[in-house]
């Protein structure tokens, strides 16, 4: 069964929103930075790498297994510069067109996957609505409405289109793009070795190679409670047919923990001081439109 959707139209050349970076005064630009983003990025992450052609590609060409961490702060900064960039922004998303424009593969099956296929390209954007309205409803103390879930979406698809993502893998409106997610997680979304692989990856973080071998022990010791918790916060905010399909366990206590975890985080996070509440590149973005705004003032009250 496929779900129904009506895309946005873009027959009219003249009706075409243009790419643009974004507003300060944006949902996407007061949220993505938060580090609360890291709890559900994995979640994304590992809907992506059961999208075939993704899993595909990922497979043969990423170095998430080799270098998970530094494939984790490259991401993560991309990700930043995607929003808090300005002009950057839509250099940082030609870049990552022109980087994936060469990762195709053949699987073994002889289908051969494009990174740059429109429904895998579009799906990595996709997994970031799923991800924002999870870490809302585990992380944050404040409910999401129709109207917000709605004006998020519509950040998004100005997202999509500054990755030049097809007209016809973006749902006009976030009601039509619940049932059309669902459908995708339900009737498209396969096990992959890949998606084994990477929880696997993340529950045991490898030692940077420049970690020194008697290190490493202390590397272990320190690092495993912090995967088995990204691990935790991967799994329980991931659809639970998902779940199913790759064999994962939760159960209610599993659910009870990640809501009380969740209602610290919720609390805690917006009264820690900005500068450790966001990531580097947001809290710099940041503060210096708090300058601009400053300047701005201070010019408008000049004497004329």
């Amino acid at each position: 069964m496929t779900a129904a959707v009506a895309p946005i139209d873009h027959a009219s050349r003249a009706a075409r929103p243009e790419r643009r970076p974004f507003d300060p005064d944006t949902r996407i630009w007061a949220d993505t930075g938060l580090i609360t983003f890291s709890l559900t990025a994995g979640s994304a992450f590992l809907l992506q790498t059961m999208e075939p052609s993704i899993a595909a590609v990922v497979d043969e060409h990423s170095t998430f297994r080799t270098d998970p961490l530094g494939r984790a702060f490259r991401s993560i900064a991309s990700v930043m510069m995607w929003i808090y960039g300005g002009d950057e922004a839509l250099a940082e998303a030609d870049r990552l067109r022109v980087m994936h424009a060469s990762l195709n593969t053949t699987d073994a099956h002889g289908v051969k996957h494009q990174a740059l296929s429109s429904g895998p390209w579009a799906w990595v954007l996709h997994t970031a609505i799923h991800a924002f309205t999870e870490g809302n409803r585990y992380f944050s103390t404040e409910k999401l409405s129709e109207a917000d879930k709605e004006s998020y979406y519509q950040e998004v698809v100005q997202l999509m289109r500054n990755f030049s993502v097809a007209p016809k893998e973006i749902p006009a409106t976030y009601a039509e793009w619940e049932p059309w997610f669902q459908d995708q997680v339900e009737n498209h979304l396969v096990a992959t070795t890949v998606a084994e692989d990477y929880l696997r990856v993340i529950r045991k973080i490898a030692p940077p190679k420049q970690v020194p071998a008697p290190l490493r022990p202390v590397w272990r010791a320190a690092t495993t409670p912090i995967g088995k918790l990204q691990y935790f916060f991967t799994v329980g905010t991931t659809p639970e047919i998902i779940r199913e399909k790759l064999g994962l366990t939760w159960t209610e206590s599993d659910e009870r923990t990640l809501r009380a975890l969740g209602w610290i985080i919720g609390r805690t996070v917006p009264v820690l001081p900005e500068r450790i509440r966001y990531f580097p590149i947001a809290y710099e973005a940041r503060r210096l439109e708090r300058d601009r705004a400053r300047l701005r003032k201070i010019i408008d009250l000049r004497p004329m």
